[in-house]
């Protein structure tokens, strides 16, 4: 073999032997952050999302993903923020906008949070649990009318949302109207029977119309459900007999549902009657709703490579040369 094409073999198989060495880029790091953020652990999705900004500063993706789990580890203020940056960059995030108004639902600015879903729902109208939200935040401002209608939408996408049922009920039970709640309640026990506080607000719905008897039954079924359920104890003591006079406790109370999305604003109401009922249902925890950490963005990965580092070359070249002059030597007269 002629000496330079043996130089040139030999360089060509030192290339071919030097490993490819898989880059780590800011798409990697946040497809980490969301892998973690799934299975729960939002520590280490945060620092995954970390690495991918720090990366590329502007990266969208990873800040949603980061606001989303700052939601779920209850740094509520730190989601607004974050997500309020995304929105500077694109402002047709769903995410984004999700992220933002369910921090500041969880921080208890209501209004803000109302005018937050209305803007989320312009561009995602297919959640039922952002709905539920939205109708929380109305009940929370006294607003019993929009907060009806936010339910209806959300048992209109999910018509097995028992918390949505439930808190639609207990709005028409404030409003007096006790026909239409004792139907959200019906609705309430296709679902399940076996919840105490239902079975004691349909009860409620049934005195309001002066159904005693049946309201009495509602509310053993609550006391068969628990026993030592006091105030459906008390509604009972309170019926028998006369079937006049009525204990209800508390007021509207919206429960937990996870984040999601809707469309439609709602509209003004009319302030709302008090009432009493016996349910004290806490308040939505996190989805979500992050909705669930933001919604999964399934990408295929590619497996990128880096240039031969300069130690790789060095070496190459040194054997390269080695062989060189091995070939020489050994063509010499």
């Amino acid at each position: 073999m002629h000496t330079r094409s043996k130089v040139v073999f030999f360089f060509i198989l030192i290339l071919m032997l030097v490993p490819a060495v898989q880059a780590e880029d800011a798409l990697e790091w946040y497809m980490m952050g969301q892998n973690a953020a799934t299975v729960g652990n939002y520590a280490d999705a945060v620092m995954y999302y970390d690495k991918a900004l720090a990366l590329d500063n502007n990266y969208a993706l990873a800040m949603t993903g980061k606001a989303v789990t700052f939601n779920k580890l209850g740094r509520y203020t730190e989601a607004v923020n974050l997500s309020d940056k995304v929105l500077m960059i694109t402002s047709f995030s769903t995410d984004a906008l999700n992220a933002r108004a369910y921090g500041l639902f969880k921080l208890k600015r209501y209004d803000d949070a109302v005018v937050a879903y209305t803007r989320l729902f312009t561009l995602d109208p297919s959640h039922a649990d952002a709905y539920y939200n939205q109708g929380y935040a109305y009940v929370q401002l006294k607003k019993l009318d929009p907060a009806i209608i936010a339910f209806d939408r959300s048992t209109t996408l999910d018509p097995n949302n028992l918390d949505a049922w439930n808190q639609k009920g207990l709005a028409l039970l404030a409003q007096g109207k006790n026909e239409d709640a004792l139907t959200a309640f019906n609705q309430c026990t296709r679902i399940t029977i076996k919840n105490e506080e239902i079975w004691n607000n349909k009860g409620e719905a049934l005195v309001g119309l002066g159904r005693y008897a049946e309201a009495t039954e509602c509310f053993n079924k609550a006391l068969g459900i628990n026993p030592l359920y006091a105030d459906a104890l008390q509604n009972k003591q309170a019926i028998l007999g006369k079937g006049q006079v009525y204990i209800i406790t508390g007021s509207p109370t919206p429960t937990g549902a996870s984040i999601r999305f809707s469309t439609t604003p709602a509209t003004p109401p009319p302030t709302p009657v008090p009432v009493i009922t016996t349910v004290e249902l806490t308040p939505p925890s996190t989805t979500v709703a992050v909705s669930e950490p933001a919604t999964e963005v399934t990408i295929t990965k590619k497996p990128t490579y880096t240039p031969l580092s300069p130690f790789a070359s060095m070496t190459a070249l040194i054997f390269v040369g080695f062989g060189a002059v091995l070939v020489l030597r050994r063509e010499k007269p």
